[in-house]
């Protein structure tokens, strides 16, 4: 490490720099959109990134199975190791030696092309102060970093007491929230330094994370940095912030990822719906699969929906606050695709096991094409609901409803699984997929609520045999106003019976007012 045998600092001096205009004053301050007024000024320091590390919570990649490397709850931004190991390779010896191959790195040919590696962009943290709440978590008092301001313009930042650089530990919650460089920190794990490289720091004190957010947005996103949709899977806060929802309209988020999951739906080996979606819009395609489009609005008016309506709060699991603490789950692309995979599954699998009336019928049916000659009709046959619009909306609806409502139960927050893998794209969803199925409270549940589905008549009008008036009932579901009907029938059958799945089904036929 660049420290050896020199002390740890207790305290820092910083510069404070002021930076308020009067025309500020007429900003709309919202404590409850988290969104409170801001001091007036920030401070800049330099710190070694090991110790900035450490008072940030950020440790090894021991701990890359959890869904984060800290325990900064309220501000989650998903770790690419990518980037890190190519900062890390700049530092040591600056570009273009950063970007050649490993071999050619080890050949010794190139050390002419070694230059400093020098980081002069700050990193932009948050200072917590007493009270501040992530999650239902507050600093401990011994870990709180407290401000001095002096006469001269300057600072003393107090460090935690007995704070020990990068053998110290918080014992709650971390004292500073990194809101830009991140990455930039993970660099130096496992880089063994010799020398004098401190970082330039800009820290606030007490900064909402609304605010926050919308720094990470105007440093990265708005000079064009780094791609809109991945930043908010980095930053999953950007996916509510009302202002940008004004600003850049739904299509910056909602309709990007839906469109993005839609593909992972098709593409990866493990869906039940694997080149089973009619993604050009062909008529007659075989199987009569459900067009990407209709997938697309399917998810806009589940997953990703924002809320539900005046005075309703179920909103959706990938794009609204969830839980008693009003936040978003940090869940990546990858992660989103791969539970949306799983609840397939486990109904395919759940409809399989079946010896309901209605899938003995339907399976006594012929009906060509198929896609392959396996397919068991009481999910994928023409005349299934399951492999209809309307029934892919109502398997949307009532499983994102239900996990949305029982978010906290089932500690959704903390599951990860594929945020810190690199490679391919199938490879991180695959990886999730193993990682949610070992999630033991969060799989049963969704076997459970799965079950429950599959007992549910899934025969649509067509179906040969049908009773009329039954035929008659199933027609309603078409048509924009059949997904309603169908939601609306779909959680009275689920809320018979006993168990946890039928009291959430219940709790939200009344919120909905059904």
């Amino acid at each position: 490490m660049i420290r050896k045998g020199q002390p740890f600092p207790s305290a820092v001096t910083a510069l404070k720099v002021p930076q308020w205009l009067t025309d500020w004053d007429k900003v709309q301050w919202n404590p409850k959109a988290l969104r409170a007024e801001p001091q007036h000024w920030f401070y800049l320091f330099t710190m070694s990134a090991p110790e900035l590390r450490a008072l940030s919570g950020i440790y090894a990649r021991t701990t890359a199975s959890r869904v984060r490397g800290t325990e900064d709850l309220g501000i989650q931004r998903r770790h690419e190791p990518e980037r890190s190991d190519e900062i890390g390779r700049f530092v040591q010896y600056g570009y273009p030696w950063s970007e050649l191959s490993k071999p050619k790195r080890e050949s010794g040919e190139f050390h002419d092309l070694r230059k400093p590696g020098w980081l002069p962009t700050a990193i932009v943290v948050n200072i917590l102060q007493k009270g501040d709440c992530r999650r239902g978590k507050v600093v401990h008092p011994d870990d709180l970093i407290v401000v001095a301001d002096k006469a001269d313009g300057t600072s003393v930042i107090q460090l935690p007491k007995g704070f020990l650089g990068t053998d110290w530990k918080y014992r709650t919650l971390p004292p500073v929230e990194v809101i830009d460089g991140q990455h930039r920190l993970w660099a130096f794990e496992h880089l063994d330094l010799h020398g004098d490289f401190h970082l330039p720091v800009v820290a606030f004190v007490g900064l909402d994370v609304s605010w926050q957010a919308y720094l990470f947005y105007t440093v990265n996103i708005k000079p064009k940095k780094i791609n809109a949709s991945l930043a908010f899977d980095l930053y999953p806060l950007l996916r509510t912030e009302d202002w940008l929802t004004k600003f850049e309209g739904h299509v910056i988020y909602r309709e990007t990822r839906a469109q993005e999951l839609v593909d992972l739906l098709w593409s990866q080996p493990e869906s039940p719906w694997h080149k089973r979606i009619n993604m050009l819009g062909e008529p007659g395609y075989k199987g009569q699969m459900v067009s990407q489009a209709a997938w697309i609005h399917s998810l806009l008016a589940t997953y990703i929906k924002s809320w539900e309506g005046r005075g309703v709060r179920i909103g959706g699991l990938f794009g609204s606050p969830v839980g008693s603490h009003v936040q978003v789950l940090p869940w990546s692309r990858a992660q989103q695709a791969a539970f949306v995979i799983v609840i397939g599954q486990s109904l395919k699998e759940a409809v399989r096991d079946s010896s309901e009336p209605w899938a003995v019928e339907l399976r006594k049916l012929k009906a060509q094409p198929l896609f392959d000659k396996g397919d068991d009709l009481a999910f994928y046959g023409p005349h299934s609901l399951l492999s209809q619009d309307q029934g892919i909306r109502a398997v949307l609806h009532v499983t994102n409803d239900l996990c949305y409502l029982r978010s906290d139960q089932l500690d959704l927050s903390s599951w990860g699984g594929s945020e810190n893998l690199g490679g391919k794209e199938e490879d991180r969803v695959t990886a999730a997929i193993r990682s949610l199925k070992k999630q033991a409270p969060l799989a049963q549940f969704i076997q459970t609520l799965a079950a429950r589905v599959a007992s549910y008549d899934w025969r649509a009008s067509s179906a040969p045999g049908l009773p009329e008036k039954e035929s008659m009932l199933k027609a309603a579901f078409r048509g924009s106003g059949g997904y309603k009907e169908l939601r609306r029938h779909l959680l009275r059958h689920m809320a018979k019976g006993q168990g946890d799945v039928a009291k959430a089904a219940s709790e939200i036929l009344k919120a909905l007012g059904y």
